[in-house]
């Protein structure tokens, strides 16, 4: 493997408690009744908020209910993440495995179905730009259909310069997972930071499964001596502000 492709709500910032929090409490807004545990797995986690939206209230929405909702959803995870302080820091062994990607020159990118307030909130507050190229990270601008389609995975390998088969990809959501495999990634590495090992045996086509980044089994990577330089006509996602 060449390079690695990172989901980041739920792997490499465990936040998949105050996401479920927060969506129980605004779907109920929504629907009357909250998102069972099941109803998250399937339709939550790695979807667009357009797509979980849709789902809650039954039909497709209009572009200024996603707008609407979407924002005021994401505002109420986001004081929950800074309320919750001893829990808000990237996972565990991520600072050390990241620092290690970044002294190997091994190309690395992020790709998430967070809209930009989000991630722009995390580039912020765990200091991304230290490791990752931020014009490079993938997140869903609108245009991106939500995991499990393989789209996001697809443009954050060629914005790393690399085919999908060379990349290694982590994940925590079944959505995700499935994304990984549509987009025929060389190695699919799962991280139970909410769900049981157990859940992830049941999954076909994972590599391996880790419980943190200190058991990532870092001699899968071929380290280049020269730096990894991504294609000139590579077409990045454009992660400017709206």
């Amino acid at each position: 493997m060449k390079g690695i492709i990172f989901d980041f709500n739920g792997t490499l910032y465990w936040d998949s408690k105050l996401h479920y929090e927060a969506w129980r409490e605004y779907s109920k807004i929504l629907r009357g009744t909250p998102f069972s545990d099941e109803e998250m797995r399937k339709n939550m986690f790695g979807r667009t908020n357009e797509d979980i939206i849709a789902y809650a209230i039954g039909k497709p929405p209009s572009p200024d209910m996603v707008k609407k909702y979407a924002k005021e959803k994401e505002a109420l995870y986001r004081q929950r993440c800074l309320l919750d302080r001893e829990n808000f820091k990237l996972a565990p062994g991520a600072i050390e495995f990241l620092d290690w990607l970044k002294g190997n020159n091994i190309p690395m990118t992020i790709a998430t179905m967070s809209e930009w307030d989000n991630v722009e909130f995390y580039i912020r507050e765990f200091n991304l730009a230290k490791w990752f190229d931020i014009d490079k990270i993938v997140y869903s601008n609108g245009k991106i259909p939500g995991k499990p389609a393989p789209d996001i995975f697809l443009i954050a390998a060629k914005n790393i310069g690399l085919q999908p088969e060379e990349c290694v990809v982590v994940e925590d959501a079944l959505s995700g997972i499935n994304a990984a495999q549509n987009a025929k990634i060389g190695k699919i590495i799962a991280i139970a930071s909410l769900e049981p090992v157990g859940y992830y045996k049941k999954i076909p086509g994972i590599d391996s499964i880790i419980l943190n980044f200190k058991e990532f089994d870092r001699t899968i990577f071929d380290k280049l001596e020269e730096f990894h330089q991504p294609s000139k006509n590579v077409v990045s996602n454009c992660v400017s502000e709206p």
